[in-house]
């Protein structure tokens, strides 16, 4: 589905079924209690938009990755010099409901950037444009592949932080245009890191109804940084990490 095909939709003070064709899970209570506590955590960091992307239809519905239910929608924060984009759904518990399962796939994925333009950015009120960011795009493909793989938080407890990468940059919607040419490799692909670590806020909610989430910070990284990963493997991504929290760089994907 193209960007076309997302829309904001308000949620009036509370949390509620908010996709135009969303199931939420059967377990109502949970499902309450962890938009709650979602909602929460995001204020507890900076100012959480009362409005929140949605798609027309579920991907799901038209051969789309699955998250636990239907529902697939995208929060926005305020901080005081960047804009965090999330999904907002991924930790939903699952419908039906899975005996012995916590909240959904245990996680939630972010961005944090200073670089989305003033046009896609908006003001306080205002995310009408944000689905149109090169970030919001990264961020809806990025979460289709980990939903595809059911979570990641196994192997980022195994491995550490991850690295991916995604091609075709050419043909996308936002990201070819918007992104400085030294993310994008000769071969037209662009890479990132999933779980590097993040200072200043916790990355875990603790009380969700059904289990611990964590909150996952997805990290765009240059073309040339690509390239050293893709020479040295596991040895090289682990430099890197070190790199970006020794420079301070940290998580956050800025240009």
């Amino acid at each position: 589905m193209g960007i076309s095909g997302w829309f904001k939709k308000r949620l009036h003070g509370k949390s509620a079924d908010i996709s135009a064709n969303a199931s939420p899970s059967r377990d109502k209570a949970a499902f309450q209690q962890s938009c709650v506590r979602r909602d929460a955590y995001w204020a507890s960091i900076g100012t959480l938009e009362n409005d929140v992307l949605v798609p027309l239809v579920s991907p799901s519905f038209r051969g789309g990755p699955a998250w636990p239910t239907t529902r697939q929608a995208y929060r926005v924060i305020r901080r005081p010099n960047t804009i965090v984009i999330a999904t907002d759904g991924m930790s939903d518990p699952f419908d039906p409901p899975a005996i012995g399962a916590g909240n959904g796939f245990g996680m939630e994925l972010f961005i944090e950037t200073a670089s989305i333009a003033t046009e896609h950015a908006g003001t306080a009120g205002d995310i009408t444009a944000m689905s149109r960011s090169w970030a919001f795009e990264l961020l809806k493909h990025l979460a289709g592949e980990v939903a595809d793989a059911g979570g990641i938080t196994e192997r980022l407890q195994r491995h550490g932080p991850l690295s991916m990468e995604l091609p075709g940059v050419s043909h996308s919607h936002a990201i070819g245009s918007q992104l400085p040419a030294r993310f994008v490799t000769a071969d037209d692909s662009i890479g990132i890191l999933l779980g590097v670590q993040v200072v200043g806020f916790p990355t875990q909610i603790k009380d969700m109804p059904l289990s611990p989430v964590e909150m996952v910070p997805v990290t765009l990284i240059t073309a040339q940084e690509l390239e050293e990963i893709r020479a040295g493997g596991a040895t090289a991504r682990r430099a890197l990490v070190a790199k970006l929290i020794q420079t301070g760089r940290n998580h956050q994907s800025n240009f």
